[in-house]
This record gives C-alpha cells, sequence and structure tokens, in this order.
C-alpha cells in the first residue's frame, strides 16, 4: 500500500487485529522511507445483485427493506429481534451465495416465505397475503389448509400414555 504522507510504494504491516465484530481487519502499518505510521482497515467487498421488480424495474438490493418487509408480517408476534436478525442473515447470505448479478423479487419472497413458514405461521400468512397478492378470503382459507397439511404430513405421532411425540425412523415414514 502506498504510504498516505510521502507516497512510497510500499509500506509494511507492523500489526493487525480483528475488528468489527471479526468481520474486518484493522492493519497498523509504517513506512520505511518516512518512518510515518498510518492505520489501514480491511474488509470483504461484496456486491449484493439488482432486484428485478414485478414490473421489470431494477434496483439495488436492500436488506433494511427486506427487513421492514418481514417485521410488518411479524408485527404484534411474539418473535425476538435476534430471530429476526437471523432470518434477515440467512436470507442475504442466500441472495450472495447465488452469485447471480440480478435477481427476481419472485425468489427472494419465496425464500422470506420458506424462513417464515418455519418461524410463525400467523407472519407467513400475512406475508404470502401480500406477495401473493390474496384477492378474497378464499386466497386466505387456501393457504392456510395449505399450511396445516404441510404441517400435518410433518408432523411425528404422539405416544398415547406420555403426549411426547415420537421420532420417526426414515422406514417408519411409509
Amino acid at each position: 500500500m502506498r504510504c498516505p504522507f510521502c507516497t512510497a510504494e510500499d509500506t509494511r504491516v507492523v500489526d493487525s487485529r480483528l475488528a468489527g465484530d471479526g468481520v474486518s481487519v484493522r492493519r497498523r502499518r509504517e513506512c520505511p522511507r518516512c518512518l510515518e505510521r498510518f492505520t489501514t482497515f480491511e474488509h470483504p467487498e461484496l456486491h449484493l445483485p439488482q432486484v428485478i421488480k414485478s414490473d421489470a424495474r431494477r434496483e439495488l438490493f436492500s436488506a433494511d427493506k427486506l427487513r421492514t418487509g418481514i417485521q410488518r408480517a411479524l408485527e404484534k408476534r411474539p418473535v425476538d429481534t435476534e430471530r429476526v436478525d437471523a432470518l434477515v442473515q440467512r436470507v442475504v447470505h442466500r441472495i450472495l451465495a447465488a452469485g447471480d448479478r440480478e435477481i427476481s423479487s419472485r425468489r427472494i419472497g419465496e425464500w422470506v416465505m420458506e424462513e417464515l413458514k418455519q418461524l410463525d405461521a400467523v407472519a407467513y400468512v400475512r406475508f404470502a397475503s401480500v406477495y401473493r397478492s390474496f384477492q378474497d378470503v378464499s386466497a386466505f382459507s387456501e393457504e392456510i389448509e395449505r399450511l396445516r397439511n404441510e404441517r400435518a404430513d410433518n408432523a411425528s405421532p404422539v405416544e398415547p400414555q406420555t403426549g411426547q411425540q415420537l421420532k420417526l425412523l426414515p422406514e417408519d415414514k411409509e
């Protein structure tokens, strides 16, 4: 790295430490020519994709906008902030892992609904109602029935004497 004081081409690293909860590296550097010291920060450069909206507009991805939509669906629900943060991080991670320069809002919405389905059924139905533009009560009913059926299919049987759920082995599901 070039020295900011004398513009010498090479500087040496004197000390390196993690900074910002481990997401960046703080480096103390020294210039061998003028002997001045300075600090630099190194962090990963992550390029979030453009989001292709349903009307074909494009806009930069915004984790804040994602969080706002999720929080709106979770309004007045008993879900703590840490779980919301973790959900947002998982969706952002999926977006980054996809590695695309552009991603459809529909794909992001599907990922959010997968996450909300696991987190809170009411929030899932709220989000789905906006995301899928439910037009009447029957659309709500169909989605709730679909959710009930999925939960019933995935539910473990209950032991009659204790009321505890039994763990199924793969061969028991047939």
